[in-house]
């Protein structure tokens, strides 16, 4: 049974909607409703283009009239299984528009003109409409409709329930019935004897090289296996070969090592450096000059934007920034500028209404080349899908109208998922929590932040260069030494501290007291130690604590609680999630088994339910326009990339603008 329907405009006017429980009539009506949801995260966010939306037990359908740009959208509890669902839902789009076409022309026509005259009468254009009164009849249609298609759905139930053979397998249909295949087909039956022959093969040739075995060993077996011995098993290996493997032991004598062998063994620092390593420190190594950030009027220390330089046609990113700014009006350049991605929408020419059988090649096209572009295969699929759904039924002009429509539909797509809803400004958070007021009896806790992801992307070098960053607008930082599994991991945070704290602001030298690091070295219990260091932070003034953890994949659950009982103990301000830009596919699979399970485990172990709250993402500077694991990593969360590393010093860190994202993913 269905709990909603409703036909709206894409500017927000409801035409007719129906709910058919007193529970989905009020869940309609609230801020919480699923075709609220529905018309927030899918809609206006692109964050799902299938035709199909669950949220809070519902699930929602919908299909767009682009034309006059109409929705269409069907509610039901999820649990459901509503097979009349997709035909009602085109009947319903069928007999509305043919129903009443002339009404809607009209009153979609009247929407722009008031739009564009911008009438102060513009907010409200429904109250001068009597939609009871121009739908009238329409409600004993959709009765009728709906009726039919419930009892066709019920009478294939009953069906099913009386003649379960019938329903699932026919193993003799009529000659002249091709609707009913057997379960069955030839080549099943073909690929069951194949897989069978090459069974038995296999057996045959290991029976012959098992006897072949005994020959040679003449009988015999591996110990207390009672199995032939095959050529080049390790039963067989000599025992010199073994041992020759094994490493060479350094031999000291009779006496112990003494303290100038150890010392000629140490090879963590250069004995040539002077005591004072400020002295003798190369500080080139650690600060690109270049790369400083910029100084605002109020004194804070910004990073630069990482901006998209294009090797190739400067005229292609015109022709996008143009389109972008004028809202899809007519842009004019030449034929040669159009480039690779002007090719694709060439196909299109002609003025007439575009239909999908126009789209379907275009789109291919336009998914190789987010593809191309590094971008994940579903996630491409989503946005071609929501590109398509926005150009079905719309009437283009020329070639270079088709073409513009096309590209702007695709960058306007783009720049939805990139869209951040939650703010990037981490110094705004920070500045916000440490100047809030606490109670006389407590003491103001630290801004902490926890880095999280796989095994080798880089979250310690980039926490470094976050903390250069906190340094250098003022902030006292504590790194947290959370990863007691990896061998050097403290190690590296230690030559990391000693660094920063030689850099002073805008990379002069002398920062002691700015940073310090708290570990408690290796085998520790990691949630234990952040505890122990956000303490140790409130105790000492410190204004914000990095927590770096250890490393581990996404398919490890008992890393992932343990990483989700270090969340719940402490509840850091921000989780940041540290991912490659290379990854392409696994960006999506990394980045959503990472929010799940910190999601359920976290809610598990007794706090309360946290996911990933931003992204950095790393080797910024080895992908040139290939910066589509940002779309994705976008689109499976929905939360914003921070900043991207782009290089080996402190100063190496960029903030992402979202034009310059969808400029390099437009580009040829």
């Amino acid at each position: 049974m269905l709990d909603h329907c409703s036909i709206s405009h894409k500017g927000g006017v409801v035409l007719w909607s129906r709910s058919f429980t007193p529970a989905a009539s009020h869940t309609a009506a609230s801020s919480t409703s699923p075709v609220n949801s529905l018309v927030r995260e899918a809609l206006i966010e692109g964050r799902s283009s299938d035709g199909k939306y669950e949220k809070d037990g519902y699930a929602v359908k919908w299909t767009f009239v682009n034309d006059l740009e109409l929705i269409f959208v069907v509610a039901y509890q999820r649990i459901l299984q509503l097979t009349y669902v997709d035909e009602l839902l085109l009947a319903l789009k069928t007999l509305f528009i043919k129903l009443f076409q002339p009404f809607l022309a009209t009153f979609v026509a009247s929407l722009h003109v008031t739009s564009s005259a911008k009438l102060a009468s513009s907010a409200a254009p429904s109250a001068s409409w009597n939609f009871r009164k121009a739908f009238e009849g329409w409600d004993g249609v959709f009765d009728k409709l709906l009726r039919g298609l419930e009892d066709k759905a019920a009478q294939e139930r009953r069906t099913r329930v009386a003649h379960p053979a019938r329903a699932t397998i026919d193993v003799t249909p009529p000659a002249e019935d091709t609707s009913t295949i057997p379960s069955h087909s030839n080549a099943d039956v073909q690929d069951e004897e194949q897989i069978a022959r090459n069974v038995q093969a296999l057996k045959n040739r290991l029976r012959g090289r098992g006897g072949h075995a005994g020959r040679r060993g003449r009988g015999r077996t591996d110990v207390g296996s009672g199995r032939d011995s095959l050529p080049g098993s390790d039963s067989e290996t000599p025992t010199s070969k073994r041992k020759s493997r094994a490493k060479a032991q350094r031999k000291w004598g009779e006496s112990a090592p003494t303290e100038n062998d150890m010392a000629l063994l140490d090879y963590s620092y250069d004995s040539s450096v002077s005591e004072d390593p400020a002295s003798s420190l190369d500080l080139s190594t650690l600060v690109d000059n270049g790369s400083l950030g910029t100084r605002t009027r109020d004194g804070l220390y910004e990073v630069k934007d990482w901006e998209f330089a294009s090797q190739g046609d400067k005229n292609t990113d015109d022709v996008i920034a143009e389109v972008l700014k004028k809202g899809g009006q007519e842009a004019k350049p030449a034929a040669s500028s159009l480039g690779a991605l002007g090719s694709i929408f060439s196909r299109l020419t002609g003025s007439k209404v575009l239909t999908e059988e126009d789209l379907k090649p275009v789109l291919e096209a336009m998914k190789q080349h987010l593809m191309k572009k590094n971008v994940a295969k579903e996630i491409a699929d989503k946005v071609c899908e929501d590109v398509g759904e926005s150009l079905v039924g719309k009437k283009v002009g020329g070639f270079q109208s088709t073409t513009s429509a096309v590209r702007q539909a695709l960058a306007n797509s783009i720049t939805r998922i990139l869209t951040p809803k939650t703010s990037t400004d981490l110094l705004l958070s920070i500045r916000t929590k440490l100047s809030t007021p606490v109670a006389a009896s407590q003491q103001k806790l630290p801004y902490s932040i926890t880095f999280v992801g796989v095994n080798g992307v880089g979250k310690s070098t980039n926490l470094s260069k976050v903390c250069f960053w906190l340094i250098q607008n003022g902030f006292r930082v504590l790194i947290a030494a959370c990863d007691t599994f990896r061998s050097g991991a403290v190690e590296q945070l230690r030559v990391h501290v000693r660094n920063l704290g030689m850099l002073g602001v805008d990379g002069a030298t002398n920062s002691k007291g700015r940073v310090e690091l708290y570990e408690r070295g290796y085998g520790k219990d990691a949630a234990g130690i952040a505890k122990e260091a956000i303490a140790y932070a409130r105790d000492n003034d410190f204004d914000v604590v990095l927590i770096d953890t250890a490393g581990r994949m996404q398919d490890n659950e008992p890393l992932m609680r343990a990483l989700a009982k270090l969340v719940a103990t402490n509840n850091p301000d921000k989780i940041i999630f540290v991912g490659e830009a290379l990854v392409g596919n696994e960006a999506v699979d990394q980045l959503t088994k990472f929010d799940r399970a910190l999601r359920d485990f976290s809610a598990a172990s007794g706090g309360q339910e946290r996911g990933i709250d931003g992204m950095l993402v790393t080797k910024w500077d080895t992908v040139d326009d290939k910066v589509g694991a940002a779309l994705s990593m976008t689109y499976v969360t929905g939360q914003p990339i921070i900043f991207v590393g782009c290089g080996q010093t402190y100063t190496d860190l960029r903030q992402l603008r979202v034009a310059n994202v969808v400029q390099a993913i437009l580009s040829d």
